[in-house]
């Protein structure tokens, strides 16, 4: 699909997906390969995003230029006691889903797309089953090792299921298996492209000892209390091996700031503490030797994509389990540390002290992430939709 006389003049998606960054962000990358490739192609790109009024993509799609509209749609509650998931709540949201098949429907009906594109999210469900009804090819794609719920309830209508790792594949039902295909997940191409040393100068990090490996620690945009706690905990220890950023969400920055008050000066300088890491992150992950963070779909593809060695603390309450799954995939690898269940100080030493200590350590545990790592991911995606889009 990359011969440009093969491209359509004109190409209509439309996509469905969000509530996360997890979700919203691949869709948002694919988009951006496909107009990049129709406009090498001489071709032009419609985009119509359907989404939920109070999901990031409500935001994103129209900051991107993108249009957008809404459907109804409700969550869905998860318990394992069965009883529980009809509770009222769930019976309320899941009454809502007709109403929601019936306005996409007429979305799609209205804008007649080549190909549906469907990332994951609760809205995802009446935006494909749409596509369905309209008889236009539904595109699916998984962020994580296993299939979320609204891409489950969403496999037997799609034309093709494209999924982030070749571990998903035999856990797919053997009646959709034939339409999956591995493209690994969208990463963002300015997270491919930084630079260490542009880094070492925006965050001002003159005290840090380029001798020693850095570590990154990152909670997400919030921050995570589980890791800031670690940190805490360990930051003597740490500092007396490497350098640290860490990235602990605005809201967490005073309290660790005075708990670090009473390291010596030479450590001090080694630590920069952060609330937000913005558009300098891509320079931050490339000065990072090792990091420390969640183990979300998004943050795996980064880092494989960039092979960088990792300790995971999977989010306990994630969706399905998601997060844990994901760090132990990579963790049977050799490719990450995974730390499950209590996380102590202790426990963290242990793992992160082989990587900063053992540069070959660190050397094998890269070049297994690296292994996993799809940086080609969005044009593998873009070549799934214009291939489901000519039949």
């Amino acid at each position: 699909m990359n011969d440009a006389a093969r491209l359509p003049r004109s190409f209509r998606l439309i996509v469905t997906g969000g509530g996360t960054g997890g979700h919203t962000y691949p869709a948002l990358t694919a988009i951006r390969t496909l107009q990049a490739r129709l406009t090498a192609g001489g071709s032009a790109l419609d985009v119509l995003w359907i989404g939920t009024p109070d999901g990031l993509e409500a935001k994103v799609a129209p900051a991107e230029g993108i249009a957008f509209t809404t459907v109804a749609t409700g969550k869905i509650r998860r318990s394992s006691n069965p009883i529980k998931m009809l509770g009222p709540a769930n019976v309320r949201d899941m009454a809502r889903v007709p109403l929601g098949v019936t306005q996409a429907r007429k979305a799609v009906s209205g804008f007649r797309p080549d190909v549906v594109l469907a990332t994951g999210g609760y809205v995802a469900v009446p935006a494909g089953l749409a596509a369905r009804l309209c008889r236009v090819p539904l595109v699916l794609h998984e962020q994580t090792v296993r299939l979320g719920l609204a891409n489950r309830k969403l496999a037997g209508s799609a034309a093709r299921i494209a999924v982030s790792s070749e571990s998903t594949l035999p856990l797919l039902p053997e009646s959709v298996r034939s339409a999956a295909v591995v493209t690994g997940n969208p990463v963002r191409p300015e997270v491919l492209s930084g630079h260490a040393d542009k880094a070492i100068a925006a965050l001002g990090l003159g005290g840090f000892d380029r001798r020693l490996p850095t570590l990154y620690v990152t909670g997400g945009a919030q921050g995570a209390r589980q890791i800031n706690g670690v940190i805490a905990e360990a930051l003597p220890w740490l500092l007396e091996r490497a350098n640290v950023v860490h990235q602990c969400g605005p809201a967490n920055v005073e309290a660790l700031r005075a708990g670090a008050a009473g390291l010596p000066p030479e450590h001090a300088g080694r630590y920069h503490l952060t609330g937000f890491v913005g558009p300098e992150l891509p320079d931050v992950l490339a000065l990072a030797d090792v990091v420390v963070s969640r183990s979300g779909a998004g943050t795996l593809a980064e880092l494989t994509a960039l092979g960088k060695p990792a300790v995971f603390v999977p989010l306990a309450s994630s969706a399905g389990n998601e997060q844990a799954h994901n760090a132990r995939h990579l963790a049977t690898a050799g490719a990450a540390v995974a730390l499950e269940d209590e996380v102590t100080g202790g426990r963290l030493q242990h793992a992160l002290g082989p990587l900063l200590t053992d540069p070959a350590k660190r050397a094998q545990m890269a070049e297994a992430s690296r292994a996993h790592g799809r940086p080609d991911a969005a044009d593998r995606l873009v070549d799934v939709l214009l291939t489901a889009a000519t039949g």
